[in-house]
């Protein structure tokens, strides 16, 4: 009941408003394998992170091995072909990057009210960038890097400030700038499609851009505030990436014609052109700052002539970073880890704390709209179960409190059923006391008056006397002989009491009294007497019974 009661009240908590619907996010993995296709070649990064920081474990560059003729589109295709070439070079990753090439993706940059929660910010930025798609908005995967936040301005009491402003984003609310990525569903289909032919367990989707700009970020000291160019060379392709604070301020891939190694100058003049269009195009079109330096990577072995040629075209330094030496790779790993400039920054990236701002595999999604329906219907549920735990509660209460009286009540039951033959004495006498109160007789008067008006013990004595209902009284006497019994019923009936006729039964004890009989009288209501008149018959000379006892019990 315990679960259900928390899984019930985080449902409700996302679905209120304001509330975002935040994504499983990939971040600080403890290890984990870059992988990347480039043109033949499969490149390979391993990296871990422990006390803090991340680690270059290995890097490899292992050859592809596709048939004549083999479509390379096809991911089932590709990923066969990249399980091969893992298991040859006895390799077994675990949890897998990769990344969206940077010509796959169209980069915008948006700005929109700053709402403080992810998932309000996000559908603002769905709202505004599925207008400018050149494609359907069901095929956009879309993720998103808040690059600065711009805080309102204070309002004025100008005559000015009545003026609305014609820009639909006004600057009195607090707002962020964004820069978007979208790329189209298929891509990660592809690459989602690949992974799993090839046996690997995908747990993220980079995109090539940002895993540069965490190469350049690992590989260099940028100075604060600064704006740099990560330039990055490949036989085919020469890309450049503005970073600026670790935000891509721009990005851009140009496909290159291969030349042999005979037109290598013809090469480096074209890169250069190319490079020099691109910073200016970007310092024409831009309201930021333009870079103050650039760093060249790549595999080509011509990264210091484009160096050397960039620095004097521009007028700024443009470095060869020596990437040994800064990661502490063997030399032997060098020249792979200047060509694999893109696996290592996307591993450095995920294994950071922070984790990756474009993750296409998991993107940061809108906020759902609030279904009040459902959310008074959950919120119903809610309240009914608390209601049920209070009702609970209030019972298992009142129970305890009635099991503590029955157990009180049981001791002392326990403790009555003990004392049961001595309650029923009392009672019995109280009974006896009550009766003798109703009858209004005085009947320790008649019992002096009978000891007055009964023989002397020489000839008879009282065995037993009782007093019962009915102002009857018994008597119990043994006698010496029938005629002293006989002198006994007269003189019962001359002192005014009714007898009933004597049952004699022979019976001697021990002192010579032979008969036994059992007297019953009644009391008329005439009866008076008057106990100051009357003589009792003398004490014998040898009764002992008053007198004190001996010491052992004896008289």
């Amino acid at each position: 009941m315990g679960s259900h009661f928390i899984n019930t009240f985080s449902r409700l908590r996302n679905r209120l408003p304001g509330r975002e619907n935040e994504r499983a996010r990939t971040r600080g993995l403890a290890s984990v394998t870059a992988l990347e296709v480039d043109g033949t070649t499969l490149r390979v990064a391993e990296v871990t992170r422990s006390a803090g920081a991340s680690r270059i474990n290995s890097i490899h560059a292992l050859p592809l091995d596709f048939a004549d003729g083999a479509n390379r589109s096809d991911p089932a295709l590709l990923g066969a072909v990249v399980a091969r070439a893992l298991a040859k070079a006895h390799l077994q990753p675990g949890p897998v990057i990769m990344a969206i090439p940077r010509g796959n993706v169209l980069l915008r940059t948006v700005t929109v009210p700053d709402t403080g929660s992810e998932g309000t910010i996000a559908s603002l930025v769905r709202f505004q960038i599925v207008r400018e798609l050149p494609f359907r908005a069901d095929e956009a995967i879309i993720d998103f890097q808040i690059i600065r936040r711009l805080p309102a301005r204070p309002t004025t009491d100008d005559a000015s400030a009545n003026v609305p402003s014609p820009s639909p984003s006004s600057d009195s609310v607090d707002r962020v700038e964004v820069l978007v990525a979208v790329a189209k569903r298929e891509s990660i289909t592809f690459l989602s499609q690949l992974a799993q032919s090839a046996g690997l367990q995908l747990a993220a989707l980079g995109w090539a851009s940002h895993a540069n700009a965490t190469w350049l970020r690992a590989t260099t000291d940028p100075a604060p505030n600064s704006t740099r160019a990560a330039i990055l060379l490949r036989p085919e392709e020469v890309g450049i990436e503005i970073i600026e604070d670790g935000a891509i301020l721009f990005s851009r891939g140009v496909p290159l014609a291969a030349r042999p190694d005979s037109e290598s100058t013809e090469w480096i003049r074209s890169v250069t052109l190319e490079l020099v269009r691109t910073l200016h195009s970007f310092a024409s079109s831009s309201t930021r700052s333009n870079p103050t330096s650039a760093y060249v990577f790549g595999g080509t072995g011509r990264e210091s002539l484009v160096a050397d040629a960039l620095q004097t075209r521009l007028g700024f330094p443009v470095n060869c970073p020596d990437i040994a030496a800064r990661l502490a790779l063997d030399r032997s790993q060098q020249n792979i880890a200047q060509a694999s400039f893109a696996v290592l920054g996307l591993a450095l990236g995920i294994t950071d704390p922070g984790g990756l701002p474009f993750d296409f595999l998991n993107p940061k999604r809108p906020t759902p709209p609030t279904d009040m329906r459902r959310v008074k219907i959950i919120a119903g549920t809610f309240i009914g179960i608390l209601l049920l735990i209070c009702l609970f509660s209030l019972r298992s209460s009142l129970v305890n409190r009635r099991r503590t009286v029955l157990t009180q009540l049981q001791e002392e039951l326990a403790s009555g059923e003990k004392k049961r033959p001595t309650y029923r004495q009392i009672i019995q006498q109280a009974n006896t006391l009550r009766t003798w109160s109703s009858e209004d007789r005085d009947w320790l008067d008649h019992y002096a008056y009978l000891s007055a008006i009964f023989p002397p013990s020489e000839e008879v004595y009282l065995t037993s006397i009782a007093f019962g209902p009915g102002k009857a009284i018994r008597l119990g006497a043994q006698a010496r002989n029938g005629e002293i019994l006989s002198k006994l019923d007269r003189q019962l009936r001359a002192a005014g009491y009714e007898v009933k006729p004597l049952a004699v039964t022979p019976g001697a004890d021990r002192n010579g009294y032979g008969f036994r009989t059992t007297v019953e009288l009644s009391v008329p209501s005439k009866l008076k007497f008057d106990l100051t008149k009357l003589v009792p018959p003398a004490r014998p000379t040898d009764d002992i019974s008053l007198d004190a006892p001996r010491k052992g019990g004896s008289r």
